[in-house]
């Protein structure tokens, strides 16, 4: 495996040396989230998977680097951090704004013709291409902030409960509402590799109708899967995304050996 900078490094900091990798799935988190939520997907997928949590500025393990307020210039940074690692298969995995940021990275490693993606999965996210109607959220005033957070329902209770805590995340909410929100979809190529989009049936911010659409953002194939739960059905529904995710992995490590035979 290529050698780590202290740069890369904390953007991946959980890679570890494992020769029997067949596949590396790097997973992108939703806004407010650290690499954290990620940490125990390992556990349900085969060991020939590598689950290499992305963890973004100002969370985790990178609490004191700056936080990034636009897509374009935190995928510009991914761009120069993640290229070493991508000495083996790989694939992406993005939850709502990590959705966006795997499919940015995705066609930004597209254009520079370094892309050996093998897969790219959105979860809970509308297609990049149908503009975003949602209220804006990043400029609140802190107690209308965690109204709606409360209404949004994907910070624990006791976490908005507890001022110390919410002092560290509201900065950190800010700057990924105002990336996410400020973001603008850029026609471009689609991408070379399938798509998988993953929604919840209860999820009335990126319904159903509202996912097919990632189906003009492939060349190649496309499918979509439905899980019970809302727009945090990742948690709730989590040992059944898992298996869908499992059987997918799977099938693609089957394909590349396959093709690598030829």
């Amino acid at each position: 495996m290529a050698n780590m900078t202290k740069n890369t490094d904390s953007w991946f900091h959980n890679i570890s040396k494992n020769r029997r990798v067949a596949l590396r799935l790097f997973c992108f988190p939703y806004a407010g989230g650290a690499a954290s939520i990620y940490q125990s997907w390992a556990e349900h997928l085969p060991s020939t998977i590598q689950i290499v949590p992305v963890e973004l500025p100002g969370r985790g393990r990178r609490l004191k680097a700056p936080l990034v307020t636009s897509i374009p210039a935190l995928i510009d940074e991914l761009l120069s951090a993640i290229p070493p690692f991508l000495d083996a298969p790989f694939a992406f995995f993005g939850h709502s704004m990590g959705a966006v940021i795997a499919y940015e990275l995705a066609r930004g490693l597209q254009r520079r013709s370094r892309s050996k993606l093998q897969h790219l999965f959105v979860s809970g996210r509308r297609a990049p291409q149908i503009p975003d109607t949602d209220p804006i959220r990043h400029d609140l005033p802190r107690k209308e902030l965690i109204k709606e957070l409360h209404q949004i329902n994907g910070t624990p209770e006791e976490a908005l409960e507890n001022r110390e805590l919410m002092d560290i995340m509201i900065p950190i909410l800010r700057a990924d509402f105002q990336m996410i929100q400020t973001y603008k979809y850029l026609d471009d190529a689609p991408l070379a590799c399938p798509i998988t989009a993953y929604g919840g049936l209860e999820d009335d911010e990126s319904p159903v109708e509202l996912l097919y659409p990632w189906a003009d953002q492939t060349c190649s194939n496309f499918n979509l899967r439905m899980l019970p739960g809302n727009h945090f059905f990742i948690r709730s529904s989590q040992s059944a995304l898992l298996e869908l995710l499992a059987a997918e992995l799977h099938n693609i490590i089957v394909c590349s050996r396959s093709s690598s035979r030829r």
